[in-house]
């Protein structure tokens, strides 16, 4: 039978594994799959490039608001590499976001107020047709509050920690274990506590802890939970 299209929003705390998750469902349900965390890591790349952090952990927001204006960020599937790119101003910069220096700084930028609506603008724009797994930190409270399913996955921030710095090692990237664990923890709170958009779960999210579990029985377990919401728009059969 075939489903409704709907959206997917996946929220959750930093290297929890929220895009290989969110990967995965894409492809199960052959939706478009949109990694709104590299949306706000470009911004901070762009930000980082135009020397926004040489002298402050925290710039003017005046001075990113002006930045904001000039930078054009688009996404396009690479068939070639089998994932999705982000470009910044026609420029790929998929691996260069994915680094310490750009994870240190996101979460004040992904703060600012001005760059929130300029990315959630995008995002709704890119989930207008539904068929879509989107993930991020206010995908379910703020870009779409009536998306159909919405999921709130969570790990300990030692599990957490320890994905990231092997994530690190494997792509070459220098790392330091107790680094890699503080960074985490600033974030948690900055995302948790800011004044625009904080990470919350949606009342209506299900949560998922997979600090113990494959992703494999992720799947399993959303099978499980998609057909139970599917089978309501579908007229309960």
């Amino acid at each position: 039978m075939k489903h409704q299209k709907i959206i997917v929003a996946l929220d959750g705390n930093s290297s929890c594994g929220k895009s290989t998750y969110a990967k995965r469902i894409a492809t199960e349900l052959g939706y478009s799959y949109i990694d709104t965390g590299a949306m706000y890591r470009a911004v901070t790349l762009a930000c980082l490039e135009s020397g926004l952090f040489e002298t402050t952990g925290s710039p003017p927001v005046q001075l990113v608001e002006d930045l904001l204006d000039g930078i054009e960020i688009s996404l396009q599937f690479n068939p070639e590499r089998q994932r999705t790119e982000i470009y910044l101003n026609g420029r790929m910069v998929e691996d260069q976001i994915r680094g310490m220096e750009v994870s240190g700084h996101v979460s004040y930028i992904a703060a600012i107020s001005a760059v929130r609506r300029k990315m959630v603008e995008y995002q709704r724009r890119l989930g207008e047709g539904k068929a879509v797994v989107m993930d991020g930190r206010d995908i379910g409270t703020v870009v779409f509050p009536d998306a159909e399913l919405k999921i709130f996955l969570t790990a300990s921030l030692e599990v957490r920690a320890m994905r990231r710095y092997k994530e690190f090692i494997e792509k070459g990237m220098p790392a330091d274990m107790e680094e890699v664990k503080q960074n985490l923890e600033k974030r948690d709170h900055i995302d948790s506590s800011r004044e625009d958009s904080p990470l919350k779960q949606a009342e209506d999210a299900i949560v998922l802890d997979n600090s113990h579990i494959t992703v494999d029985q992720q799947m399993e377990w959303f099978q499980d939970v998609y057909n139970r919401i599917t089978a309501r728009f579908d007229g309960g059969h």
